[in-house]
C-alpha cells in the first residue's frame, strides 16, 4: 500500500498541543501561552504560514521534551492570529496533511522539526473498491450515529457524500465524532487509508453501543423522575385534602423522613423493599384511624435498630487479664480459658465462635465474668434473665395482630445496646420453663446458632435482623435441666465454688471495700480482721458462692453507719469475734462437723447440689421384722436404687462378715438421710448407705473422720460420680481427715487447692472392700478426730 502515497521532506517550526489534536482537513482554534510556542508561532508568520502540530502525551507537563509528544503530527496552515490579555495568542489552524518527525533541533529557542509529509497519489485510492466498500460501510455507521447520538448535525452527512476523496473523507468524520486521545492519535498515525477507514468503522460501531445504553440509562432515569414527580404530586393535593378535614397532623411529613431514614440505613434489598411497603402503608392511612399509631410503633421500632451501628473491637489480651484479675479472685483455670477464647475472637475473622455457658454455684461471678468479656473486647453488654420465663414470644415477640405487641427480649436488648455487636447475657438458662405458649428452648436454639441467627426473624419485626456479630454468653447453676440440643451449641466453662480462704481473699479486697462505698462510709472506715471474717464465713454464711458474704458484710456496714451518724466524732470502726453477735446476733449455722467418736450404721456421705458441695450423714437401724427396706429423707428414684443395689451387694457378701443369709427376711433395715425438706438424688451415695448397713448389720463402728462417694454396682465395683472439687471443700470445712474417692475421679483432684490437699488423705478405689477396709474400725484401733 505504500505505492499510494510519497514523503516530502519539510523542515517546519513545531507546537505541542496539550489536550488536542487536529486531522487534515479541518479546522482548530487554540489559545498558545508558552514563550518556546510564541517563538515557533512568530518563526511560521514570517516564513510560508506552516506549521507542525503534534499532541502531547501527558497535557499536564508544562515544559515538554522530545519524548513527552508524539512524532506523528499534522501540517497546519495558520488561518488567524488574535492577541489577548496576559501574553495569550489565539490561534485559528487548518490542517493540510500528514507529518512524522524525521529529525528535532531546539537551538533556537523552540522546536524545529524535519518532517515527512505524507502526500497521497489521489487516483489510486478513489479507484480501490476495498476502499469504496469500507466508506460505505462507516459512512452508514456514521449516519446511525448521528440519529442515536444527537451530538452531530445531520446537515454534515450532506457535505460528506460530495467527498470524492477517501483520505478527507475519514478524517472529516474523525474529526466529527467523540473519541479519546489515544484513539484520535491511532487514527492520525495509520496512514494507510483501508487500515485507517477499518479502524473508524470499529470505534463508530463500539460508540453505537455505547450510546444506546446511554439512551437506555436516560430513558429509564427519566421515567423514574415521572414517577416520583407524580409521587410529589399527588401528595401535595393529599396534604390540601387533610388541610381542608382539619386533619393537622403531617403524616406526608413523616413519611417523608421515614423514607429518609430508609435510605441511610444497612439492609438486605428485600427487607428494604418491606420497610418501604409499610412506610407507603403509613402515608395512607388517616390521622384519625387507630391503625396510624401501631404503623408508627412499628417503624419507629424499626430504625431505632442499629442496622449500621457497631463498636470496634480493641482486644489487649494484658489488659483483658488485668480486668479478670482486677474483678475476680482466684479461678485460674476459667480466667485463663476466658483468656484463650478471647485470643482467637481477636484471631479468627469468623463470627462464627463459640457461645460460653458458664457453670457454677449462684453468687460465684458468672455474671461478673460475662461484664469482664465485655469490658475487655470494648463492647456494650446487655444482660436478659431467663428465669421462669415460658413464653415463646418473650424470645421471638408478639405479632402485630395482638393488641400492645411489642418485639421480643433478644430485639429489645440490641435496641437497647445501639450496637449489632454487644456481649449478650442470657443469664439462668438453665430456669427457662415450657408450657402451651410454646416451648422457649427450640426459639432459643435459632438464636444460638451461627448458621440461622443471621437472619432471625422476630415475629414483630417480620423482616430477619443480624444477630451472627453478637457475642452470646449464657449462665447456669446446672446442666441438667438444659435441653440437648441447646447445650450441644455452647461451650461449658465450670465454676466451682469458693473454699475458705479464697471467701476471705474476696472478703477483704472487694467485697468490704464495696460495702463501705455504698454505705456512705469512708476508706478503710470499718476493719474487719482475717479471725473474725473466718467467723462470718464460718457461722453466718452457707454457700458456695459470696452473694450471702456480702449481704452479711453490707449489714455490718449499715449498722455502723448508724452509729457515724449518732457519733460524728467516730474515726473507725474495728470489728471483732466478740462483736458478731452485737451486729449479726446468734450464729446462723453451725458445721455438720466431724463426729468425736466412731459409731454404728452411721456414714459421713458427700453430695453436690446447686449450691455447692454438702457433707450427708447417712443412718441405717436394723431391726426385727420381715425384710422392708424402708428410705426416708426425701430421696430420688436414683438414690433408691442405689440402696437396693448395696443390699444385694451385702447379700452375696454375708458369710465373709457374718451377717445371718437370711437377714433379708428377719430383719427390717432402714436407712435414713437427714434434712428431710431438701430433695436428694444421684447414685453417688451408693458406697455410704452400702457402708452404713454392713456397718448396723456387722455392729462394726465406722471411723467419724472418713467420707466417702461414688456409684456401687451388684459386684461391688466403685464407678465415679460429679462433683469432686465441691463435695471436697464440704468435707474440708466439716474437719474430714480422710476422703474415699472412685480410682477414676483421680484427674479430678488436680483442681483441689494445695492447701485442701495438704489437710486432708485422699484414698482412691475401686471395689467396696477397700472402701470397708478403711472406713470401718478395726479390732484395737484408736480413731483420732
Amino acid at each position: 500500500m505504500e505505492s499510494k502515497y510519497i514523503k516530502i521532506e519539510r523542515t517546519l517550526p513545531l507546537i505541542p498541543l496539550r489536550g488536542l489534536a487536529i486531522f487534515p482537513y479541518t479546522i482548530l482554534n487554540f489559545d498558545i501561552g508558552r514563550e518556546s510556542s510564541l517563538k515557533a508561532l512568530d518563526e511560521a508568520m514570517l516564513g510560508d504560514e506552516l506549521i507542525f502540530l503534534t499532541s502531547q502525551k501527558e497535557a499536564e507537563i508544562d515544559e515538554p521534551t522530545e519524548e513527552d509528544f508524539y512524532h506523528v503530527g499534522t501540517i497546519c496552515k495558520v488561518k488567524q492570529m488574535i492577541k489577548l490579555p496576559g501574553d495569550t495568542v489565539r490561534v485559528l489552524v487548518e490542517g493540510i496533511s500528514r507529518g512524522t518527525i524525521e529529525e528535532i533541533n531546539q537551538d533556537k529557542g523552540y522546536f524545529e522539526a524535519v518532517i515527512d509529509e505524507i502526500v497521497y497519489n489521489e487516483d489510486e485510492i478513489v479507484n480501490d473498491m476495498e476502499v469504496e466498500a469500507l466508506i460505505r460501510n462507516v459512512l452508514e455507521s456514521f449516519e446511525e450515529y448521528i440519529n442515536i447520538g444527537n451530538r452531530v448535525s445531520p446537515e454534515i452527512l450532506v457535505s460528506l457524500e460530495e467527498i470524492e476523496n477517501p483520505d478527507r473523507f475519514v478524517d472529516t468524520i474523525a474529526s466529527n465524532i467523540y473519541l479519546k486521545p489515544e484513539q484520535k492519535q491511532q487514527i492520525l498515525e495509520e496512514f494507510d487509508i483501508a487500515k485507517r477507514l477499518e479502524l473508524l468503522y470499529s470505534i463508530l460501531l463500539e460508540e453505537i453501543d455505547i450510546l444506546k445504553i446511554e439512551k437506555k440509562i436516560t430513558l429509564r432515569v427519566k421515567k423514574q423522575m415521572n414517577k416520583v414527580q407524580k409521587e410529589y404530586y399527588l401528595r401535595e393535593q393529599l396534604k390540601a385534602i387533610q388541610k381542608e378535614l382539619g386533619e393537622e397532623e403531617d403524616i406526608s411529613s413523616e413519611s417523608q423522613e421515614y423514607r429518609e431514614k430508609l435510605k441511610k440505613i444497612k439492609a438486605p434489598k428485600e427487607t428494604k423493599a418491606k420497610i418501604q411497603k409499610e412506610i407507603d402503608k403509613f402515608s395512607r392511612i388517616s390521622p384519625a384511624s387507630p391503625d396510624i399509631s401501631v404503623s408508627r410503633n412499628y417503624l419507629d421500632t424499626i430504625f431505632s435498630l442499629p442496622w449500621n451501628k457497631e463498636t470496634k473491637d480493641k482486644l489487649d489480651i494484658k489488659k483483658a487479664k488485668e480486668v479478670l484479675d482486677k474483678e475476680h479472685y482466684g479461678m485460674e483455670k476459667v480466667k485463663e480459658r476466658i483468656l484463650e477464647f478471647l485470643a482467637v475472637r481477636s484471631l479468627s475473622k469468623s463470627l462464627k465462635g463459640p457461645i460460653i455457658c458458664l457453670v457454677g454455684p449462684p453468687g460465684v461471678g458468672k455474671t461478673s465474668i460475662a461484664k469482664s468479656i465485655a469490658a475487655s473486647l470494648n463492647r456494650k453488654f446487655v444482660r436478659i434473665s431467663l428465669g421462669g420465663v415460658r413464653d415463646e414470644a418473650e424470645i421471638r415477640g408478639h405479632r402485630r395482630t395482638y393488641v400492645g405487641a411489642i418485639p421480643g427480649r433478644i430485639i429489645n436488648g440490641v435496641k437497647e445496646s445501639g450496637t449489632k455487636n454487644p456481649v449478650f447475657l442470657l443469664d439462668e438458662i438453665d430456669k427457662m420453663a415450657s408450657d402451651y405458649k410454646g416451648d422457649i428452648s427450640s426459639a432459643m436454639l435459632e438464636v444460638l446458632d451461627p448458621e440461622q441467627n443471621k437472619n432471625f426473624v422476630d415475629h414483630y419485626l417480620e423482616i430477619p435482623f443480624d444477630l451472627s456479630k453478637i457475642l452470646f454468653v449464657t449462665t447456669a447453676n446446672s446442666l441438667s435441666t438444659i435441653p440437648g440440643p441447646l447445650l450441644d451449641r455452647m461451650e461449658i466453662i465450670e465454676l466451682s465454688g469458693y473454699i475458705e480462704e479464697e471467701k476471705l481473699n474476696i472478703a477483704q479486697k472487694y467485697l468490704l471495700v464495696k460495702q463501705i462505698e455504698e454505705n456512705g462510709l469512708k476508706e478503710d472506715f470499718v476493719k474487719i480482721d482475717d479471725e473474725t471474717m473466718r467467723d462470718i464465713i464460718s457461722y453466718y454464711t452457707r454457700e458456695a458462692g459470696v452473694r450471702t458474704l456480702e449481704r452479711t458484710i453490707g449489714k455490718i456496714c449499715r449498722k455502723i453507719a448508724k452509729k457515724y451518724v449518732e457519733d460524728p466524732t467516730l474515726t473507725e470502726v474495728v470489728v471483732k469475734k466478740e462483736d458478731l453477735e452485737e451486729y449479726l446476733g446468734k450464729d446462723k449455722y453451725t458445721f455438720d462437723l466431724a463426729g468425736v467418736k466412731p459409731e454404728i450404721g452411721m456414714v459421713t456421705g458427700l453430695a453436690w447440689t446447686a449450691v455447692g458441695g454438702v457433707t450427708l450423714n447417712v443412718e441405717v437401724n436394723v431391726l426385727k421384722g420381715k425384710g422392708q427396706v424402708v428410705l426416708t429423707g426425701q430421696l430420688g428414684d436414683v438414690m433408691k436404687e442405689s440402696a437396693q443395689t448395696a443390699i444385694s451387694y451385702i447379700r452375696s457378701i454375708s458369710d465373709r462378715f457374718d451377717i445371718p443369709d437370711d437377714f433379708y427376711q428377719t430383719k427390717d433395715i432402714h436407712i435414713h438421710i437427714p434434712e428431710g425438706a431438701t430433695p436428694k438424688d444421684g447414685p453417688s451415695a451408693g458406697v455410704t448407705m452400702a457402708t452404713a448397713v454392713i456397718s448396723a448389720l456387722t455392729k462394726i463402728p465406722v471411723r467419724c473422720d472418713v467420707a466417702m462417694t461414688g456409684e456401687i454396682t451388684l459386684r461391688g465395683r466403685v464407678l465415679p460420680v460429679g462433683g469432686i472439687k465441691e463435695k471436697l471443700l464440704a468435707a474440708h470445712r466439716a474437719g474430714i481427715k480422710k476422703v474415699l474417692l472412685p480410682e477414676e475421679c483421680k484427674a479430678q483432684l488436680d483442681e483441689i487447692p494445695q492447701n485442701v490437699k495438704d489437710q486432708m488423705e485422699f484414698v482412691l478405689v475401686k471395689h467396696l472392700d477397700e472402701v470397708l477396709e478403711h472406713a470401718l474400725v478395726k479390732d484395737g484401733d484408736k480413731n483420732e478426730d
